[in-house]
């Protein structure tokens, strides 16, 4: 088998020890082979993170070069998960206003509706894992009938446009999907409609942009696609793994959830890029310097949680950089949160077996840890 990398070892069976020897003898440095600075100790991770001259995009190209002058282009470029900076600021407390209005409850219960609908038409895990979260998320923006259908489908192509392996292909794929999810949200842009587009509409600045405010609407949808799907598929792994009734039972699956997100993360890295010169956790950046943070190895740093390759629901204030930190803090933690937990255990209830999965394999992405069940 190849020696792992920071980058490999997203799909390997087993990247732990991997990622246990960068944080014991490498927990900041630079990696020859993939020609980046890598932060994987939790000091350093949580130094990277918080650093304000290291940015989300390189300075060079703010946008991917095969988006620019598209609808995905013009999406990406007012993401709040892909920009900085003050507008970024204020478009984010705008978010986590939104997203705050959302009641667990409902949450849960949509999602239950959504999979029983998806499980009484015999759909793979695989739908129950991607579709289900993208429609929970297109149903609290506010969409009815079939529209969260199409939502589902439509985000499935617009993702393909953010990593930086995409294809042409799969950016044209992506410019379509955001100018057809644009046609499809944009009505719910209203301060008199309800659901979270019009939430964004009451929270936002009087001056914030129509398209940016559609844009991060499109954003919730695409932010939940890969990581929850990650979340639920990992949980699944996790628990046929430790065959202990006690995780299984209905009020403890939130709790096994939310360990499985430090555990076995469903995102596993992200990058910054430095905007000038600067220092950070003793690594000397120059300006466009890339770092690749890998959020999986400071989860099991020893400094920060005890015990880390112990699966214990149990812990209390463990330390999960899963879900970023800092400007970039994911504000849709609880609500991936529920939707995994509520899927997991409606499949669980519907009597399927985590531990008859066998051998996993992993879907080959470059951050996300999704088992392909």
């Amino acid at each position: 088998m190849p020696e792992l990398t920071p980058i490999t070892a997203v799909t390997a069976p087993d990247p732990y020890p991997y990622y246990a020897g960068l944080v014991a003898e490498r927990p900041a440095g630079y990696d020859e082979d993939l020609r980046m600075w890598v932060a994987a100790g939790a000091g350093a991770v949580t130094a990277v993170l918080a650093e304000p001259a290291l940015r989300v995009r390189p300075p060079s190209a703010p946008v991917p070069p095969g988006l620019v002058g598209t609808a995905a282009g013009e999406v990406f470029g007012r993401l709040v998960r892909m920009t900085d900076g003050p507008v970024q600021q204020r478009l984010k407390r705008t978010v986590v206003t939104a997203l705050g209005t959302a009641q667990p409850a409902r949450i849960a219960e949509i999602t239950a509706e959504r999979a029983a609908h998806a499980r009484k038409r015999a759909a793979p895990v695989r739908e129950l894992m991607f579709g289900v979260p993208a429609q929970v998320v297109a149903v609290l923006c506010g969409l009815d009938d079939t529209a969260p259908d199409e939502a589902s489908a439509l985000i499935a192509d617009f993702v393909q446009c953010i990593p930086a392996t995409a294809t042409a292909e799969q950016q044209a794929a992506a410019a379509r999907a955001a100018a057809a999810l644009s046609d499809l949200l944009g009505p719910g842009l209203s301060a008199r409609g309800d659901g979270l587009l019009a939430e964004l509409v009451r929270a936002a600045d009087p001056d914030a942009e129509p398209a940016a405010l559609l844009a991060n609407g499109i954003g919730l949808l695409s932010q939940t696609f890969d990581a929850t799907a990650g979340l639920i598929g990992d949980t699944l792994v996790t628990l046929g793994r430790h065959d202990d009734p006690e995780f299984r039972r209905p009020q403890r699956i939130r709790a096994v959830v939310e360990e499985v997100a430090r555990y076995d993360a469903p995102i596993q890295n992200t990058r910054r890029f430095a905007a000038e010169p600067v220092t950070v956790a003793g690594l000397e950046l120059a300006a466009g310097d890339p770092v690749l943070v890998v959020l999986a190895a400071a989860n099991r740093d020893p400094a920060v949680n005890p015990e880390p390759d112990q699966f214990r629901p149990d812990r209390t204030g463990a330390a999960v950089f899963t879900f970023g930190a800092a400007a970039h803090g994911c504000p849709g933690r609880s609500i991936a949160v529920t939707i995994a937990a509520t899927v997991v255990g409606d499949l669980l209830a519907s009597g399927f077996e985590p531990s008859e999965l066998g051998g996993i394999d992993y879907l080959p992405l470059a951050n996300a840890r999704i088992p392909a069940l």
